[in-house]
């Protein structure tokens, strides 16, 4: 009796010293994998694309322009896309805008934006937007 007592013990401290216990890691891997964010890519051409269908779902009268009454907010971010200031958002002011944004998302100028570089670029302090008429020009 004894020696299955000191076996049983012997055991039990050898799985307490190897770690974790298997429902622990089974614990550990579930709360891993439930916030894993897979690495993406996006290529220009697949962010026209998204910005496109995009535009159409602000569009909702399907007019190719997002007026006053088709802003997702009263500040959003869209009206900095009116190159023209005519409180009006074309389709082609959109699409350029955002296609802009991704140039600036694509750090290493290879065509696609990573999910590193989009993580980077939005680390950045520069990387709040600025009106596309308060860009500075070059002599």
């Amino acid at each position: 009796m004894r020696t299955g007592l000191v076996t049983v013990l012997a055991g039990t401290l050898a799985m307490a010293a190897c770690g974790e216990s298997p429902e622990e890691k089974k614990a550990a891997a579930d709360a891993r994998a439930k916030s894993f964010t897979p690495p993406s890519v996006t290529s220009r051409v697949d962010f026209g694309g998204m910005m496109d269908r995009r535009f159409r779902a602000l569009d909702r009268d399907g007019n190719d322009v997002i007026d006053e009454g088709e802003m997702p907010r009263q500040d959003s971010r869209l009206r900095e896309l009116d190159r023209n200031r005519d409180g009006r958002v074309t389709a082609s002011e959109f699409n350029e805008g955002m296609l802009a944004r991704f140039d600036r998302m694509d750090l290493n100028r290879d065509g696609t934006v990573t999910s590193e570089e989009r993580e980077t670029y939005r680390a950045r302090p520069e990387a709040t937007p600025t009106p596309i008429n308060s860009a500075p020009r070059l002599p």
